[in-house]
């Protein structure tokens, strides 16, 4: 199947990321990784997902340094999938759209799963914050200027 290459469309950093994660198989991967599904056969079962879109799935994240492949066993040769310090941190941006998600479409069952922060014990969720300030961070608080990267 013929992807489309987002990162080619514009310089910009939603679409770069959109090549890397942008298809609906790839964020709930890494979430199941990221909850200690980590075998194929695991994540094929939890996901429902067919064996071949899995296969092509992993090896992309594995391609674009999302995720690791490592042995487990060597009769037969089976592999297990591991976060790397780029797949971490685009976790937290799926915690971001747990907080969406949990505010705009969990109903009045409320979320599927809580987060509790390690650091000090209660259950919480993303809140995004200025790096330079420490302040509150939402769309309505920043204005959207050219960078460095930016194409003419």
């Amino acid at each position: 199947m013929q992807r489309t290459q987002f990162a080619d469309l514009a310089a910009c950093s939603i679409a770069r990321t959109l090549d890397v994660i942008g298809e609906p198989w790839s964020p709930l991967i890494l979430r199941d990784v990221y909850v200690g599904i980590t075998r194929f056969d695991q994540i094929q079962s939890d996901l429902g997902i067919s064996r071949k879109v899995l296969t092509q799935r992993l090896g992309w994240l594995v391609e674009q340094g999302v995720l690791e492949r490592r042995p487990y066993s060597d009769r037969p040769v089976r592999y297990e999938y591991t976060l790397t310090t780029k797949g971490q941190e685009l976790c937290d941006l799926l915690l971001v759209i747990v907080k969406w998600g949990d505010r705009w479409t969990a109903g009045e069952a409320g979320p599927p799963v809580v987060y509790r922060h390690h650091a000090c014990g209660e259950i919480a969720h993303v809140e995004p914050v200025c790096s330079h300030c420490g302040e509150p961070m939402h769309a309505t608080d920043v204005d959207v200027l050219p960078g460095p990267g930016r194409r003419e």
